[in-house]
């Protein structure tokens, strides 16, 4: 059999599944200390003074660490450094000196014999801060006059990208249209939330006395993590090592280098002793990276027959107080793939990156395109009912066709350039039509739904990006006791990676043992079966060999192998989403009925693995879409540190997702031709449940915000007017669409 395509269990469940993980907060060491982080209570202010003396002297407490007690200047620097844009000013130091810029923002750690004594003793830090306004209005920040948050200003990057001659296009253009959406700030919030144990080799009077660091608790990126760090420390990065363990989900958030990933191991070398950190959830919800919020203003120009002509998009985002690892990632991937799979002959595309008193944004579970996506997808049901046409058969006509592929743009995302390498958008809408009309998902939405209440279908298509490593190196071993290893530098944040790569370890090894295997037992390589760790001739069960033995036999010893994969061009999936919705009006409570994800993954190493994918993806962007929302008060206080405030989607609001998955379209970038399957289903989330709300109320326009509370859909409801659009999404789409486009 084909072990890559195989619906095989995960190897991981069944450790996890008995609670044999081994999550960050499950590893300890003896002799341990545990650290405590104070953080500001106010938003921004001059920071005149930590006072540790009283901390210092609370029962249990070994030190407390202040920005005086570390060196002058220690920031955390930028991973992905994008279009030449120099943030070095927007960086954020390890520990707040001089002034604060966020509630969360750290000032001070506690260090203590255990968790308690640590929590008490954080609590005895006195902290001056002299509180000075808060900025927390992204379009007032930007403006030339606005209070400085930093001395080079408010703006951290303000450029654009597209091509093609828009202004001419907008002027020749048979209608304009155009729409303002803000997509509201909500994260990641993974099962764990962050954990750190920092061990000095050394410690307990070990032999190892060379400044050796061991750290448990980096994921998604451990080897950047190891690397900042040691120069941070300045100690050669092979004297660290970072330490696979499990995770209760990334999501984006989670992984990358947040101040308490220096402070951890530097406290660990400076008292040579092991120190454990593991934040609680407030913690979570008021320091680890925030993501989504922007506001975008696009506008279409196109033909009389609906065609686009050229698209413009402004976008405003709100970094929150500093630039992170990430940059300005998240508004350049935002911009740079908001034409999506459409065929725009010119585009221009502004980003502004603002900083403001709230916390840092980084990624986010399709960072940059569930936000673009929303707007896009908003404004073409928007044009397609001002142009009267079906709002389907509007993205059936602007999709780019298979043989306009692969698409150059004239854009880069991520240091790289945007080509669309391969596909068939087209085809794959229709599939997905062609889906839901056989699930009944429009003529559920026809449906009687009862007084004051509406139901609506909403339709979206999406690009996503992958593959982008941008190098990967592998072992494969298989030794004589018939262990075998596969050493590989991706992490494990919960998605199957060891599985996946268990089972394209076993098809590259097949080859080879079966080499071996046919000298030994002097058969015919097609002859042989592998099963179970045994090589046997088919027909002749006797004559075998182990896979131990035929690795013994080799020469010299041991089955091995390496690979290299190089890649300079990410890959693009592709899909589209279906969602049902009844709105009641007088509450503005929204439920989806039913959810549909069709998605073009080149080859699904592990189906299974890819659809469960899929639906968690769904049940994320259900919560951006309708509930979860990092809000403000006028003095930059967080409203939502509990989850009492914080609400997150439940088995209650999460409907049946049916999945499709495809595989029609190969990625021509890597040998197994497989594409990204751990975003698609949140990409287009936001657009779906969006545009099936604007159809349940009949809106003119686009909802304007995300996420869509009930008081805000009760506004919707009552400024609504007329009843709503004869084209329902959906209900018109037939196969002769797709051939009639093509």
């Amino acid at each position: 059999m084909s072990w890559v395509g195989a619906r095989v269990p995960r190897t991981e469940d069944a450790r996890l599944l008995r609670g044999r993980g081994r999550f960050a907060d499950d590893v300890t060491a003896p002799g341990q200390l545990w650290a405590r982080v104070v953080r500001s209570p106010v938003a921004h202010g001059r920071l005149r003074s930590v006072d540790a003396a009283a901390a210092a002297r609370s029962p249990g407490v070994t030190a407390v660490l202040t920005a005086a007690c570390l060196p002058a200047g220690l920031a955390i620097p930028v991973r992905l450094a994008l279009q030449g844009i120099d943030l070095s000013s927007y960086l954020q130091p390890v520990l707040a000196a001089g002034v604060v810029r966020y509630v969360g923002e750290p000032v001070a750690v506690v260090v203590a014999d255990d968790p308690y004594a640590a929590e008490d003793g954080a609590e005895l830090v006195d902290v001056d801060i002299d509180e000075l306004p808060a900025t927390l209005d992204a379009k007032l920040a930007s403006a030339a006059d606005a209070p400085r948050l930093f001395a080079a200003g408010n703006v951290a990057a303000d450029f654009t990208l597209g091509y093609g001659d828009t202004d001419a296009a907008f002027a020749a253009a048979a209608h304009v249209s155009e729409i303002e959406i803000q997509i509201g700030r909500h994260t990641g919030v993974p099962l764990e939330p962050r954990a750190l144990l920092a061990v000095p080799r050394w410690a307990g009077g070990g032999p190892d006395r060379d400044g050796g660091l061991d750290i448990y608790g980096m994921t998604k990126v451990p080897v950047f993590n190891r690397d900042v760090l040691a120069r941070m420390l300045a100690v050669p990065a092979g004297r660290i090592r970072a330490h696979a363990v499990d995770a209760g989900g990334g999501f984006g958030v989670r992984g990358e280098f947040y101040p308490e990933d220096f402070l951890i191991p530097w406290l660990a070398v400076t008292l040579r002793r092991p120190v454990k950190w593991a934040e609680d959830r407030a913690e979570h919800l008021v320091a680890v990276n925030h993501s989504r919020q922007q506001s975008l203003t696009l506008a279409a120009a196109f033909e009389a027959d609906g065609r686009i002509l050229a698209l413009r998009a402004d976008v405003l985002h709100d970094n929150g107080a500093y630039c992170r690892t990430h940059g300005i990632t998240v508004p350049e991937l935002t911009v740079a793939m908001l034409p999506g799979p459409y065929r725009v002959p010119a585009y221009a595309g502004r980003i502004r990156v603002v900083l403001t008193n709230k916390t840092p944004c980084g990624t986010y579970r399709a960072p940059g395109r569930f936000e673009g996506t929303t707007a896009r997808e908003q404004l073409l049901d928007v044009a397609a009912d001002q142009l009267g046409i079906d709002r389907v058969e509007l993205r059936m006509r602007n999709l780019l066709r298979s043989s306009e592929l692969p698409h150059r743009r004239a854009l880069s995302t991520l240091g790289t350039d945007v080509v669309l390498d391969a596909g068939d958008y087209q085809g794959l809408l229709a599939t997905a039509m062609a889906e839901a009309d056989r699930l009944g998902l429009a003529s559920q939405a026809r449906l009687p739904p009862g007084p004051d209440r509406s139901r609506g279908v909403g339709v979206a298509m999406f690009l996503e990006k992958s593959g982008l490593g941008p190098q990967e190196t592998a072992d494969i071993e298989l030794d004589e006791t018939g262990a075998i290893r596969v050493l590989a530098g991706g992490t494990s944040l919960g998605q199957g990676i060891q599985t996946v790569l268990a089972q394209i370890a076993a098809e590259a090894l097949r080859a080879r043992v079966t080499q071996v295997a046919s000298e030994i037992l002097e058969a015919a390589e097609d002859d042989l079966v592998l099963d179970h760790g045994t090589v046997s001739v088919r027909g002749d069960p006797e004559s075998r060999i182990t896979f131990g033995a035929a690795a013994a036999a080799a020469s010299p010893p041991g089955l091995r192998a390496r690979g290299r994969f190089d890649v300079s061009h990410m890959t693009y999936p592709y899909g589209a989403h279906v969602a049902v919705v009844e709105v009641d009006h007088g509450t503005g409570q929204v439920r989806v009925l039913r959810y549909l994800v069709a998605y073009e993954v080149g080859r699904a190493v592990n189906p299974a693995l890819v659809e469960d994918q899929l639906r968690g993806g769904v049940a994320q962007g259900i919560g951006g879409a309708l509930l979860e929302e990092l809000r403000y008060d006028e003095a930059g206080q967080p409203q939502a540190t509990t989850f009492i405030e914080y609400r997150m989607p439940t088995a209650v609001e999460v409907p049946p997702v049916d999945v499709l998955v495809c595989e029609q379209a190969p990625a021509p970038g890597n040998p197994l031709g497989v594409r990204g399957a751990g975003e698609g289903g949140i990409s287009a989330a936001g657009a779906a449940v969006a545009c099936a709300v604007r159809d349940a109320l009949g809106l003119a326009g686009g909802v304007g915000a995300l996420p869509l509370t009930p008081a805000r859909v009760r506004g919707l409801a009552e400024s609504a007017t007329g009843s709503s659009p004869a084209n329902r999404a959906g209900s018109q789409v037939r196969p002769a669409s797709y051939e009639e486009s093509r």
